[in-house]
């Protein structure tokens, strides 16, 4: 048995330059972060030849071919592991449609173990690299490659997509205490909506052309941000994600809505020094940079809504058990 555990991560900037449709024109970039909420992978070898798969619903079929669970049947494929296995997935958030990259989280998650199952520690590179390859390349899904990097690498990262298609991994230095600093001063509120991020993530694209300046503005903000960050300025956490909201909703009206705008004003009211929904948009959840004596004014005035209490996480995908036999 094989139990790998991948973080989901918070972005704090430069989201959405992570597209192809972008960084094929002028470089991407992203800022970060890996959480201490997780997917975990269980794999079993099975003692028969069929492939048991247990997620929202239970899959059992005698080959990868019949499978409906997508990210499995192309992982399997990509790993070559074709039968006598059984797959169980367990989340610490819902799994789909919140914004804090789950769905790469299961892939890499998913390929850490497969290759564990197969006597293979492979790197994170190579994890993150064949993710995107079944999510964008294969699956043809309209997603950036934030999200794989930053499940298979964990910590505080910045993320450069270049035109030639490569991803440069830099390591935000902070130190631990500060780490620990920022993480107090971050907050996530759950809005009660799950979205498909495909539609907003299309349409995004297709408002590239009009949006570059835009776009690059946003792909610069990351590289100001680590520099901020490293020199000890958290602050410019507030700010950056204040003003990256206000340039991300203007790359598409699905981005935001009149409720989402009426969470982000109630929380800057109460203190709350910036914000933005993560992930695509149109749900979600709700991320704030907001100074510890500030929150529990925050908190009042969303006390509607959940909290997801979080810390920063320093690994990704790793193997938390592995016994093969």
């Amino acid at each position: 048995m094989i139990i790998t555990q991948t973080p989901l991560r918070i972005s704090l900037a430069g989201g959405g330059t992570d597209l192809r449709s972008f960084y094929l024109k002028s470089p991407g970039a992203v800022l970060s972060s890996a959480i201490d909420k997780f997917v975990f992978v269980i794999l079993q070898k099975r003692f028969d030849d069929k492939i048991y798969v247990n997620y929202s619903r239970k899959e059992i079929v005698d080959d990868i071919e019949e499978l409906q669970h997508e990210l499995v049947r192309e992982a399997m494929r990509k790993a070559g592991v074709h039968r006598g296995i059984e797959i169980t997935f367990l989340a610490d958030v819902p799994s789909g449609g919140s914004g804090l990259g789950s769905s790469s989280s299961v892939t890499v998650g998913l390929l850490n173990a497969l290759y564990l199952y197969l006597g293979r520690q492979e790197t994170a590179e190579r994890l993150a690299r064949e993710a995107c390859e079944i999510e964008i390349d294969i699956l043809g899904k309209p997603i950036g490659k934030q999200d794989q990097y930053i499940a298979a690498y964990g910590g505080l990262r910045e993320l450069t997509f270049q035109p030639s298609g490569d991803v440069e991994v830099g390591a935000v230095e902070v130190s631990d205490l500060q780490r620990r600093m920022l993480g107090d001063r971050l907050l996530l509120f759950f809005t009660g909506v799950t979205r498909n991020a495909d539609d907003i993530l299309r349409d995004q694209s297709a408002n590239i052309p009009a949006s570059l300046e835009t776009l690059r503005a946003m792909a610069a903000q990351p590289r100001e941000l680590r520099a901020a960050l490293e020199g000890g300025d958290l602050g410019a956490v507030g700010r950056a994600l204040l003003q990256g909201w206000e340039r991300k909703k203007a790359l598409s009206v699905r981005i935001s809505n009149a409720e989402i705008e009426r969470l982000h004003e109630r929380a800057l009211a109460a203190g709350a020094e910036g914000g933005k929904i993560s992930g695509a948009g149109g749900g979600g959840f709700l991320l704030l940079y907001c100074e510890p004596e500030r929150q529990p004014e925050v908190r009042r005035a969303l006390s509607d809504l959940r909290e997801l209490a979080f810390d920063l996480e320093r690994d990704g995908s790793k193997a938390i058990f592995n016994i093969r036999r």
